[in-house]
């Protein structure tokens, strides 16, 4: 598939510029592959020959920084160099404009906020100037609140792509997707309801993860800690007495806590069954301060001994833990913290139960309360009460966050769905694992992050959102006569994409919604994750093209950030499994983050991104695409690397050189008919040259195919200097014509299959610029020529040493050394000078004599064996005029 596009090698006719430049290279370029579609996909290929990448969908809510091209600079690098191995790359491009992050900018963009009970409104305008306070947001109706998720999405995904384009990615562009699209979402809907058939999907009614800001349950992979600052509160339990009050004789149980504002919702108190202070009290009756309940006094083991006073207050729910005692002890639920995280209004059962006189009055002085506003208040009630020992302590200590949102997360109970994920099952987390072995990891320590994630789950998947901008759960279901919902039996669609929200199932009218003995749609979407865990899918086109997909399933390469492991990389491995009963991909490529100045993570909600635009813009101060690309290059993947504008200023100096270096070598007379006509090499030098040439050439091949570009670029652009500097000085004046035309034709060969190899080696790395000087002198894009073989270069050449252009170059150095400290230009002539070296040098001297005397302007020269190092001597210069 290379050869058509690669040109024709006879090509002799050369084009150079006046003065060649970087600056409107990447429009000259991005414009020309589209045209030519150079970077097409051919869907009538055999999967042998295919390598297919699932790119990963940046989320398109805002705006890129510096770090996405980092990482996507690192993914097109591998992509263009397995496209000149004669691979038919499949690099499609997407967004993931679906969830929280899209809600959120919308919100603050345009100043609205999502209200369903709001009518639709088909003439709505969003205020020209959004309020500055999201009290002060518009309401609008779920219509009117998509179609503005779904306008700014667009808009945003254009820049994105622009963007992309001008970074040099070799993407195709026909395969570009969104996650809300109805392909998407048809997609999206048909793998939840085959993971519903097959048993791999169900909805259950518990405790989950709260967002209280955001209005919705989150999953264990969205959660983070964040150290905060709190306060140890010291409690007294005193025992049950006969009245059922509080016996205030006896001696009361002590617990520490920092969630006081709970002691209305306690169900237990518990201790480690080995734990004798509390050994006599397993299964006695305690009852609450304040509110007077009772509470069993029970022991478990996960209780630590060591911590705090050694007895805990279990209530429902404070954390996950708390829900591993309600769940495993078999624990009454009263909860009282309700889904917008205040204390709920009405009071709750077991309190105006409780034969405690002032306990309904104490709990009115908490009811629609903040749980941060509770916890203050009950401090103080607990103080008057004298149920408070000692003083309050401050402490810091971690508090579990939604990864995006503001307010710590509470526990409340609420029906979710759920994908089995190995968090229930040892069987199907071993699985999983074994399916993680299956691919090649970049680098192989990453494997371990995968697994370790897998082994310490502790419940399955939780999908559904309690949101508006996402993928509808594609499920009504019937009400009985009493309006309660059927959940064990749902109604599936006919046909997809659907939303149950707006659309009726069969057998039923729009009149029958939410009308007993009729139906209710499932008011949920899924989340984004459950969207973005089918890319192989989607872009496989999965159940839609069947012979497509086995064209690019199982992919090759997953290219993504080290951080989402436990999200996207995990989720994926999930979804493969239970529709595919295979691994998604061959290999997993991590990328590091980028870190600021003060090497901490680059990242938007941190504030401290760099704006891409600025770095790739090819007038300074901007560098250029090619310079930010060999920044990116010079990473290894899964390093955290600094961001760092002096590797850039030295990409833009290795641009420049290429184009500077190939005008000089292109002007001698070399053209493309020269390539690899290494007969006419008869030099030493020269077959030193392609000797060392074809030795980095078959390094920079093994690395980039382990996927170690970073190495790759070090060996190459090395190379390039010792050409520049050293060679191509060394072989000037032959180049020139100054010796017989058998001589310059061994130079302008070794010229011409040097700057191919080089222009190749570079070209997945520095696009641009080696596509401008590919056009100068060959035919198709160098993006389509094959990748170099050392073969080409080594086996033609006999037996020479490679070593010979270090040890000639090393001795002009030093005559150019002595120059300098004789205070002489240097293009004064020598007359005649003697060189001290080991024998290896001497000899590389005798065989590129010629070639050295011309480039140190040398008459005469006379060497000896002798020493560790070079010693120029007996130097005489041409006398000045």
């Amino acid at each position: 598939m290379n050869s058509p596009a690669y040109g024709d090698s006879t090509h002799e006719s050369v084009s150079l510029p006046d003065k060649p430049a970087l600056e409107g290279l990447r429009d000259k370029w991005d414009a020309a592959w589209s045209e030519s579609d150079v970077y097409a996909f051919d869907v009538d290929t055999d999967r042998e020959q295919v390598y297919s990448i699932d790119t990963p969908p940046p989320t398109a809510s805002g705006s890129l920084h510096v770090g996405h091209v980092f990482s996507y600079t690192q993914t097109d690098i591998i992509a263009r160099f397995q496209r000149m191995q004669g691979k038919n790359v499949f690099y499609p491009l997407g967004w993931d404009d679906n969830g929280l992050p899209t809600e959120r900018r919308v919100q603050n963009y345009y100043g609205v906020t999502c209200d369903p009970s709001q009518p639709y409104d088909a003439d709505f305008e969003p205020p020209a100037k959004p309020a500055k306070n999201s009290r002060d947001f518009v309401r609008v109706s779920r219509r009117n609140f998509i179609e503005l998720c779904d306008q700014l999405s667009a808009e945003d995904e254009k820049v994105f792509e622009d963007l992309f384009r001008s970074t040099g990615l070799s993407v195709d562009w026909k395969y570009t997707y969104r996650t809300i699209d109805d392909t998407s979402r048809a997609v999206s809907q048909r793998a939840f309801l085959a993971d519903l058939a097959g048993g791999h999907a169900y909805s259950q009614d518990a405790p989950t993860m709260w967002d209280v800001t955001f209005g919705t349950a989150v999953a264990q992979a969205e959660l983070e800690d964040r150290e905060k600052e709190g306060a140890y509160h010291k409690v007294r339990f005193f025992p049950q007495g006969t009245d059922g009050l509080a016996d205030t004789s006896a001696d009361p149980i002590i617990i520490l806590t920092s969630r006081p504002e709970l002691i209305p919702a306690v169900v237990a108190l518990v201790a480690h069954p080995d734990d004798e202070r509390y050994q006599p009290h397993f299964g006695t009756t305690f009852v609450s301060p304040l509110f007077g309940v009772e509470v069993e006094v029970r022991a478990h083991e996960l209780a630590k001994s060591d911590k705090g006073t050694g007895i805990a207050m279990v209530c429902t729910f404070g954390d996950l833990t708390d829900v591993t005692w309600w769940r495993e002890l078999d624990l009454p639920t009263r909860a009282v913290v309700n889904r917008a995280g205040r204390l709920s209004l009405e009071v709750p059962e077991w309190i105006a139960a409780s034969p405690k006189p002032d306990a309904v009055a104490n709990y009115e002085q908490l009811a629609g309360k903040t749980t941060f506003t509770a916890r203050k208040d009950i401090a103080e009630m607990l103080r008057d009460s004298g149920d408070l020992v000692g003083e309050i302590e401050a402490i810091t200590h971690p508090v579990p966050f939604y990864e995006k949102g503001d307010k710590p997360l509470e526990v409340v109970t609420s029906r979710q769905w759920y994908i089995r994920n190995g968090g229930r099952s040892a069987e199907l987390r071993n699985e999983l694992i074994a399916r993680g072995r299956e691919i090649d990891w970049h680098p192989a320590f990453m494997r371990s992050r995968y697994e370790n994630w897998v082994e310490n789950l502790n419940g399955d998947w939780l999908v559904s959102r309690q949101r508006y901008f996402g993928v509808p759960i594609p499920l009504w279901y019937r009400l009985d006569e009493a309006g309660e919902p059927d959940y064990e039996n749902p109604i599936v669609p006919e046909s997809l994409p659907v939303d149950p929200i707006a659309e009726v199932p069969a057998g039923f009218t729009e009149e029958q919604r939410d009308q007993p003995g009729g139906f209710s749609a499932d008011p949920d979407v899924l989340d984004t994750w459950a969207t973005s865990s089918l890319t192989p899918q989607l872009l496989g086109k999965w159940s839609r093209d069947e012979k497509f997909f086995e064209t690019v399933f199982p992919f090759d390469l997953r290219p993504q950030a080290h951080d989402i492991i436990r999200t996207w990389l995990f989720s994926t491995i999930v979804r493969a499994n239970s529709l595919n009963d295979a691994a998604p991909w061959r290999h997993a490529g991590l990328s590091g983050w980028i870190l600021d100045p003060d090497r901490k993570k680059m990242s938007k909600s941190k504030g401290n991104v760099v704006v891409p635009s600025d770095i790739l813009a090819e007038a300074k101060p901007g560098f250029g695409p090619d310079a930010v690309r060999y920044w990116a290059a010079s990473a290894k993947l899964g390093a955290d690397t600094a961001y760092d504008v002096s590797q850039m200023q030295i990409g833009r100096r290795l641009a420049m050189k290429l184009l500077n270096a190939s005008k000089f070598a292109l002007a001698q007379g070399v053209h493309a008919g020269l390539v690899g006509q290494v007969g006419s090499v008869t030099h030493d030098l020269d077959r030193a040259l392609l000797v060392r040439l074809g030795e980095v050439t078959a390094s920079a091949t093994e690395h980039m195919a382990a996927y170690d570009y970073a190495h790759a670029l070090r060996e190459v652009e090395s190379f390039f200097w010792e050409f520049t500097d050293d060679y191509v000085e060394l072989v000037k004046d032959r180049s020139y014509g100054a010796g017989t035309e058998e001589d310059q034709l061994s130079a302008h060969v070794t010229l011409a299959t040097a700057l191919d190899v080089l222009l190749r080696l570079f070209a997945p790395i520095m696009p641009f610029v080696t596509e401008e000087v590919w056009s100068w002198w060959r035919t198709g894009s160098v993006h389509r020529a094959p990748w170099p073989g050392r073969e080409q270069l080594i086996d033609p050449m006999g037996s020479v040493d490679p070593a010979l252009l270090t040890s000639v170059a090393a001795v002009l150095s030093e005559i150019r050394r002595a120059k300098t400290e004789a205070k002489v230009s240097q293009k004064t002539p020598v007359l005649s000078l003697s060189i001290e070296a080991p024998a290896q040098i001497t000899g590389a001297v005798a065989s590129a004599e010629g070639d050295l005397k011309a480039a140190g302007r040398v008459q005469t020269l006379t060497t000896d064996v002798g020493g560790d190092a070079i010693t120029i001597s007996a130097i005489e210069f041409e006398p000045q005029a």
